[in-house]
């Protein structure tokens, strides 16, 4: 992807100078910020997009912006974006792109300090599912909708975190499932979209997913699957046999954009946007070719698009993610407070190459086209840009879905191969301690996670009762009958309570 980089344009300009983004201020905002250089009435809808975040706008919606300016017979511009907020809390999200005729900043941030702004024009409608679930319903089941793209994040599959099969008792989805209920959940709105399109002779749309799951379009493929036929058994099966799940890898980091960002934003470049979004320069796209009605050709501008996408999935989430992992449950313990900090500690960095290189690298695929020691050492260059001020708290919310999904497939996979498991056991130890929501200072911190009133009290009895913790197999099946597993996990328990994060931290990285 290609962007003009500017460092510090248009800084301190007055409050009165800042021009507001929308369609109608594009022409002056261009003067300031590289602006969309199609004609953005000529873009229609192609896509949905469900759970529009900053990630999404950063990735998907970039690489499809830069079609469009690349494309000069117009094709890109039939795979045009509709966002789709599906909670109530994306109403604020609903009225920035509203005001903004769903044009937004996309700031790279390098780690020389570099600011590189532009705005992305091929989103072109947002809608919230909640006001108006028949409006989302049929967008979705308009003909001209090719694909229907998802970052739901990873505990929006509803799957059972042992079995990994959807959860038909999430009381949520039993209410979508009620005879003529009105869809809530992302499974009931797209289902419905799709049993509309099988009865009216409407070829069914792709489903494509970009979250940080393994196996992300199988996974896709069985829940939206297993809801259709606890719904009617026709329609599980026609959705098995018509409806495409392609896999996918993506990768960008992207923090929640802050007020601080949005007031840099405007003095470096003198524009108002109501959500930019800010994100590390890095970003990869690879992307498994299965769509039948036809995708748009972001092959030209940087996607990756093989036959086999699992051996770059299986090494972004147990190098990148679960690294994230590791590093965030020992550094919010240790004091700090943005990832960078973190990294930039020898002791962090050279743990976090050892996890990546003696646990997580053996349980890894060949990956083609890529030197994962190579790959290993930009992670931590990523990871210590200090540009980025990705929050070590950002990555500990959500750990019941996190842990399950990047961390133990490493652990399991060397426990059954004879291999090292020191490391993860003392993430899945540090996550433990992280869990009873009090520091090493005896300050408190909440634990964001949806298991929290299952996790924090369980946590807080480990003082009295070390493997507590681990005693949940919802979460970690037998691995609290693996004494090799056990031992590793109590040491680091007893070392976190006894000499505390940055020393446990220091002889794991020794080691």
């Amino acid at each position: 992807m290609t962007d003009a980089p500017v460092r510090g344009a248009a800084r301190d300009a007055p409050a009165g100078d800042l021009v507001p983004l929308s369609s109608a201020t594009l022409a002056e905002v261009a003067r300031r910020v590289p602006v969309p250089g199609y004609d953005r009435s000529r873009v229609t809808v192609g896509i949905v997009h469900l759970g529009v975040g900053g990630f999404h706008r950063a990735h998907q919606a970039v690489y499809l912006d830069d079609l469009m300016a690349a494309d000069d017979s117009g094709d890109a511009l039939g795979w045009g974006i509709c966002g789709v907020g599906v909670l109530p809390s994306d109403r604020r999200m609903q009225r920035v792109m509203q005001e903004q005729d769903c044009l937004f900043t996309v700031v790279l941030k390098a780690p020389d300090g570099t600011w590189t702004p532009r705005v992305v024009g091929s989103m072109v409608e947002y809608l919230l599912a909640p006001d108006d679930p028949e409006v989302v319903i049929e967008r979705m089941a308009d003909p001209a909708v090719r694909i229907v793209s998802l970052t739901v994040t990873e505990g929006g599959y509803n799957l059972h975190a042992v079995t990994g099969e959807f959860d038909a008792d999430n009381p949520q989805v039993r209410g979508d499932l009620e005879p003529g209920a009105v869809p809530a959940t992302s499974f009931g709105l797209v289902v419905e979209a799709l049993a509309r399109r099988r009865t009216r002779g409407v070829p069914a749309f792709t489903v494509m997913s970009c979250d940080n799951i393994e196996g992300n379009g199988d996974v896709a493929r069985r829940v939206f699957a297993a809801f259709a036929g606890l719904r009617e058994a026709s329609l599980g099966e026609w959705v098995r046999e018509h409806v495409a799940f392609p896999n996918s890898m993506v990768d960008r980091i992207t923090p929640a954009t802050t007020d601080r960002d949005r007031e840099e934003i405007a003095l470096r470049f003198g524009t108002r946007d109501g959500w930019p979004v800010v994100c590390e320069p890095f970003a990869q796209w690879v992307l498994e070719d299965r769509f039948p009605l036809g995708r748009p050709a972001v092959d030209r501008v940087g996607v990756q698009i093989v036959p086999d996408v699992r051996p770059y999935e299986l090494m972004k989430l147990r190098l990148l993610n679960a690294g994230h992992q590791a590093l965030c449950y020992f550094a919010w313990l240790a004091g700090y407070r943005v990832v960078h900090e973190a990294c930039q500690d020898p002791a962090f960095a050279t743990f976090l190459l050892g996890y990546m290189e003696r646990e997580a690298t053996p349980t890894l695929e060949p990956v083609p086209g890529i030197d994962l020691a190579d790959y290993r050492r930009t992670l931590i260059a990523r990871f210590s840009n200090p540009e980025v001020q990705d929050t070590v708290a950002r990555l500990c919310v959500g750990s019941s879905d996190r842990i399950p999904k990047f961390l133990l497939p490493v652990v399991r996979a060397n426990l059954a191969s004879g291999g090292e498991i020191r490391r993860s056991a003392a993430v899945v130890a540090s996550w433990a301690r992280y869990a009873e929501g009090v520091d090493e200072h005896g300050a408190g911190h909440e634990i964001v996670d949806q298991l929290a009133d299952v996790l924090v009290p369980a946590a807080r009895g480990q003082r009295d009762d070390p493997p507590a913790f681990l005693r949940n197999r919802q979460l970690f099946g037998d691995l609290i009958d693996d004494e090799r597993f056990l031992a590793a996990y109590l040491d680091t328990l007893h070392s976190l309570r006894t000499r505390g994060a940055l020393a446990t931290v220091r002889d794991l990285a020794g080691s």
